[in-house]
């Protein structure tokens, strides 16, 4: 993309003077200005640039109304840019509105071929790949069944088990793998892998942060139509994650005490990567502004849901709580064990008073770091599983078990 602008009008647009008239009256008479139509104007995008590697995978994250889907519709050719131009190059497929093609009075297998056909295979194309876009939907036993009477969770597993098999150059998706149920979502995560190790080029929307980190090297942050950053994958999140922090920061002239600086560290230096189990320092500085008493440092930890999952202070380790004089500086360091599964988390500081419930200040993310693990362990807390035991017994052994009982005082087994 170069230097593209994509520009909607609000409200109404009238083609034929049947409706033009109507709505010029009402204004009249509601004494609205009928000739400031550039207000009606919205900049969905502005000014955005960015060029994708053949086989990368390519992150675009933002907060709703930041022009995500607008970008993906230009680029999958349903939309013209009002200014700019774009290139892409090879055979391009777009996951995002799931099963928008389908007819409802049709079967899924009718729907296959006719949604099959929108997203550009040919009808050879899909009666070859028929039986794996069935058997990835698990819905066998519905194939022929009108789509009209599917629940909305088999309407989109079908729409994403089709749009996954066409194999393009170029794949744009945009929050599709939260479809169907836990299993089902796995399945999708999987096959979207393989799609990036097959070398398409994937152009990824999600607010999952976590997907997005898996999925995608590069990463593009949108705000409000602009391209607020463009960089590796991990910075980008964090300037995501931290920019309503950010703007909080601005504005400190009524805060007593501040937060001037966190950074973790393992034994190797600071990072945000970290494997399971890895002792870590997180380093704190507190700055007065004015005289602040009994103060104390909280530390807690959020997962990728924004839960708490640790939470502790520097008083409730029994530190007790300190003074801070304007200019002077407080810092301590937590240690602490990631005993956490994989994934991504937010470790958050505060500074707080707790006799009279007074926050100072508070870094909501601090950093974002991403725990990896090399096992299959799920949930929030890694326990370090390990199976110390695994035995199978044949089913008469047991059976045997049960039937057999000593004898009375002879020292022998009866069998009865």
């Amino acid at each position: 993309m170069e230097h593209v602008y994509k520009k909607f009008h609000k409200g109404e647009v009238f083609n034929s003077l049947r409706d033009l008239i109507p709505a010029l009256t009402g204004r009249m008479f509601r004494q609205e200005d009928l000739s400031e139509s550039d207000r009606r104007e919205f900049w969905a995008l502005r000014d955005i640039s960015f060029e994708v590697a053949e086989g990368e995978a390519f992150g675009i994250i933002g907060h709703n109304g930041a022009g995500k889907s607008t970008m993906l519709k230009l680029l999958s050719r349903v939309m013209k840019p009002s200014r700019g131009t774009f290139q892409v190059k090879g055979r391009v497929s777009a996951l995002i509105e799931l099963a928008a093609g389908f007819h409802q009075d049709l079967t899924g297998r009718e729907n296959i071929y006719l949604y099959g056909a929108i997203l550009g295979m040919t009808r050879a194309e899909i009666t070859a790949k028929f039986d794996d876009i069935v058997g990835f939907s698990g819905l066998e036993e519905f194939i022929d069944t009108p789509v009209k009477r599917y629940s909305s969770g088999m309407y989109a597993r079908l729409g994403f088990s089709v749009a996954c098999h066409v194999n393009p150059d170029v794949l744009l998706v945009d929050e599709v793998l939260s479809v169907g149920d836990w299993a089902f979502q796995r399945r999708c995560v999987e096959r979207m892998k393989e799609v990036i190790r097959g070398g398409a080029t994937v152009l990824f929307v999600s607010h999952n942060m976590k997907t997005v980190s898996e999925f995608c090297q590069r990463c593009l942050f949108l705000d409000r139509g602009r391209v607020l950053k463009i960089g590796p994958v991990e910075e980008v999140i964090s300037t995501y994650l931290n920019r309503a922090q950010l703007s909080t920061l601005q504005d400190v002239s009524e805060k007593q005490a501040l937060i001037t600086s966190v950074r973790i560290r393992d034994e190797h230096g600071e990072g945000t990567r970290f494997q399971s189990g890895d002792k870590v320092w997180i380093d704190i500085e507190v700055t007065g502004r004015s005289l602040c008493k009994k103060l104390a440092v909280q530390f807690y930890i959020k997962d990728e849901e924004h839960q708490v999952v640790f939470n502790t202070s520097t008083e409730r380790l029994g530190h007790g709580n300190f003074n801070l004089e304007a200019g002077e500086v407080f810092t301590c360091t937590f240690e602490l064990s990631l005993n956490m599964t994989a994934g991504m988390f937010h470790p958050c500081v505060g500074v707080f008073r707790y006799d009279t419930q007074t926050s100072y200040d508070r870094w909501e993310p601090a950093v974002t770091i991403y725990v990896s693990h090399d096992e299959d362990v799920r949930g929030g807390v890694n326990c370090f599983p390990k199976v110390t035991r695994q035995e199978v017994h044949p089913a008469w052994e047991k059976s045997l078990t049960g039937l057999v009982s000593e004898g009375s005082g002879s020292g022998k087994l009866e069998v009865k």
